[in-house]
């Protein structure tokens, strides 16, 4: 009866959006208006992440069973979302009937495809492990088409997409399949006990790729700090009671960067926790988060150590995204055992890969991967010259300054907003 009156509820009152390009100086307004569910609130945000959107400023209500956000949001160059094409996806996406939100523009956003095999891993990171992964991957003719690789706290994730090299399409024969997933549970082991390493191999995925990276990520418990791994100075969370309206007040400080409320959202969605109110506020150095939320069930966070786990699995949603490294893009036609030649390379000159994001169009491969060396330390300038020169001066690119340290000071100037959002809170 409730599922039949919450539909009814549903078709009376349609999801609205509305796109406003008029009433700031420097962003596109979007508001959508909603029947809440759990849940809702990320998806709506993975579309806007996953169009590369930078949401400025975004206000968050859904008390009353009703959601309503507005975000101001730009282009990556600071720009109004003048697109008609992408403002025209926003509206027809956000205002489907079940504002299914799994991304419907095909690779956008990392969308699995039933044409590939979806390989998820997860393990103990080390050096040279992407490179036996994908040795393995070719030895067995397996044609990585597209993936993203997380590393964090000493854990390793990755979301893969195969094809069989010779039909092109998903390998579909359990023989092979369970002949992949053995050799690669070998590769994972290693010479580690730290932790029991999980792989799932299917015919085709249906979850957002960085939306299940992190669910693997958080599954695996990489916010549990290990003895030698040093934590980011510069994410500053804090969770607060506030009794009167038996809320939880998480408030959350760090440098802004693209998708930062994705990842914190996935966070809290994850911890089975419901935001009722929020507000982001991002300035030239530092982005402001502040969420009214309660558990699932209804109350709020009654415990020190539930308290301090909030804290840690936020801190870990940012820093999986930031590692520190060189960004190294490759450029080149796509072949069977591509990836396994390139990080080959990487390995032999003592570059670990911290992350990477592989793709496939057109039968171009368009790679990226943050590197630095074993120890994690900044990349020698002439070991990228020497690895350029074997693989191609017009293959391999190197974004950002190589000779610039891309490590920020620990300590962020704040402005003048920060400093009064935070005054007698600290």
């Amino acid at each position: 009866m409730d599922d039949v009156y919450a539909k009814f509820i549903k078709r009376m009152n349609p999801t609205r959006v509305v796109i406003d390009n008029e009433s700031c100086e420097h962003a596109t307004i979007i508001e959508v208006v909603c029947a809440n569910r759990h849940g809702l609130l990320l998806e709506v945000v993975q579309v806007l992440a996953d169009l590369n959107l930078i949401i400025t400023k975004a206000y968050i209500s859904s008390d009353g069973g009703w959601l309503m956000d507005v975000f101001n949001v730009t282009d990556c160059d600071g720009n109004k979302i003048r697109d008609e094409g992408i403002l025209n996806y926003i509206h027809k996406t956000l205002e489907t009937d079940a504002c299914c939100i799994k991304s419907s523009r095909g690779s956008i956003g990392g969308m699995p495809s039933k044409e590939h095999t979806s390989i998820e891993l997860c393990g103990t990171d080390r050096p040279g492990l992407l490179s036996e992964v994908s040795a393995v991957l070719t030895d067995l003719r397996c044609n990585v088409v597209s993936g993203e690789i997380w590393t964090h706290n000493s854990r390793a994730a990755a979301v893969i997409y195969v094809t069989d090299q010779s039909s092109g399409r998903a390998i579909e024969d359990p023989k092979r399949l369970t002949v992949i997933k053995e050799l690669l549970c070998n590769i994972l082991k290693g010479n580690s006990n730290f932790r029991t390493p999980r792989l799932t191999i299917s015919s085709s995925g249906l979850m957002h790729r960085q939306r299940r990276l992190h669910q693997m990520m958080f599954a695996d418990r990489d916010f549990e700090r290990v003895e030698g791994v040093k934590h980011c100075p510069r994410i500053h969370a804090c969770v607060l009671d506030c009794n009167d309206r038996d809320y939880t007040i998480v408030t959350v400080r760090s440098q802004d960067r693209p998708k930062l409320l994705f990842d914190t959202l996935c966070s809290l969605t994850d911890m089975q926790y419901v935001v009722f109110h929020g507000t982001v506020i991002t300035g030239r150095m530092e982005a402001y988060q502040e969420y009214y939320i309660r558990h699932v069930d209804g109350l709020p966070i009654s415990s020190e150590a539930e308290r301090q786990r909030v804290i840690e699995c936020l801190e870990a949603a940012i820093e999986r995204r930031t590692s520190e490294g060189l960004e190294l893009e490759l450029c080149t036609d796509d072949r069977l055992g591509l990836l396994s030649d390139i990080t080959r390379i990487f390995r032999e000159n003592g570059l670990c890969v911290r992350q990477a994001e592989i793709s496939t169009r057109d039968k171009k491969a368009k790679d990226t991967f943050l590197v630095t060396d074993v120890s994690g330390k900044h990349v020698d300038p002439k070991i990228v010259d020497l690895i350029r020169q074997e693989i191609g001066q017009n293959i391999l690119h190197v974004r950002g300054n190589l000779n610039m340290s891309s490590k920020l000071p620990q300590e962020m100037a704040r402005s003048f907003l920060f400093k009064k959002l935070f005054k007698g809170r600290n």
